[in-house]
């Protein structure tokens, strides 16, 4: 039998850059070699060759994190290309990646979320009513990020000032967020029109991290992270239905994580992420191994499900 021909694309020009690469470089070691014949692509440069390489290609498989990678750009142009991928598709990225517009979504269709408010360039800082508005202290986060880059949370007016002219150097616009404190926890899903959830995650930064930061989420040792999470199992089944409804309100395929916050007996979701990290340390592949999938079948398994779809 013939083997599947992949290509790998990992890299691009965000961010959250060095993580991609890293994700692609677990991703192509746990690659079944005797299944997939793989071809690695980084879009910064090889962009050209995908395209010319495209019509000998049977499957693409996206590692690429933040800004033209996961928010719908490259998924655009495998679309033109006719070439089939592993993930969502243009709207899903797209919506997901904006927080402003998927949270709007979630809280029309009832799901738990922080009160926020997003403010653009031309706007005035006026932190008392920020503060009267959504509480202290305040998290303060571009639109359209990831892996929690320029996210801050603010106790002083000083705090907010300066947060917001920091993060308007990365973003346009600007989330300011109320502070929900609880557990963070994390819950990954699998599938497309049925999806199902994978075990809930709880994810405990050390002491020096106010929450899951950018250094908390990869620097290894920083953070601990249960699964399954020691946490009710109504709490539990909440984060697994909420993770679910986030799939399918912004029409996710083959996977997506969603990051929330445990608190008062309730959970409040914060982000999904349509492609979520695939490093050796990454959330994803540690739920999937405490459902029973190891990595490589994990990866058989979205690429059945790219083709389902």
């Amino acid at each position: 039998m013939a083997k599947l021909k992949v290509a790998l694309i990992a890299g691009g020009w965000s961010r959250e850059r060095e993580i991609s690469l890293k994700s692609g470089e677990n991703v192509y070691n746990g690659l079944d070699k005797a299944k997939y014949e793989v071809k690695t692509y980084d879009p910064s440069k090889d962009l050209l060759r995908l395209i010319k390489d495209s019509k000998d290609i049977d499957l693409a498989l996206i590692l690429l994190h933040g800004r033209k990678g996961e928010d719908g750009s490259i998924q655009g142009l495998l679309d033109l290309l006719d070439l089939p991928y592993v993930g969502s598709g243009v709207l899903a990225s797209a919506l997901a990646m904006n927080k402003a517009v998927s949270k709007e979504l979630f809280r029309c269709a009832g799901l738990n979320v922080p009160k926020d408010m997003v403010i653009f360039r031309d706007q005035g800082i006026d932190p008392v009513e920020i503060f009267s508005v959504l509480g202290k202290p305040v998290v303060i986060k571009p639109v359209s990020e990831g892996s929690s880059i320029g996210v801050n949370i603010c106790h002083t007016r000083e705090e907010i000032t300066d947060a917001i002219k920091d993060t308007f150097a990365m973003s346009s616009e600007v989330m300011l967020e109320e502070y929900i404190k609880g557990r963070e926890v994390s819950c990954s899903v699998l599938g497309n029109r049925q999806p199902e959830a994978l075990p809930v995650v709880e994810i405990i930064p050390n002491k020096e991290y106010q929450f899951f930061s950018y250094t908390a989420k990869y620097l290894p040792g920083a953070s601990n992270e249960i699964c399954p999470a020691p946490l009710p199992s109504d709490i539990c089944e909440k984060a697994q239905s909420t993770a679910i409804k986030a799939h399918c309100l912004l029409r996710c395929r083959n996977y997506s994580r969603s990051d929330m916050i445990a608190a008062d007996k309730d959970v409040y979701i914060l982000e999904t992420n349509t492609i979520p990290g695939m490093t050796e340390n990454s959330i994803f592949p540690l739920a999937a191994r405490t459902a029973g999938l190891s990595f490589s079948r994990l990866l058989d398994r979205l690429i059945e499900l790219a083709f389902e779809d």
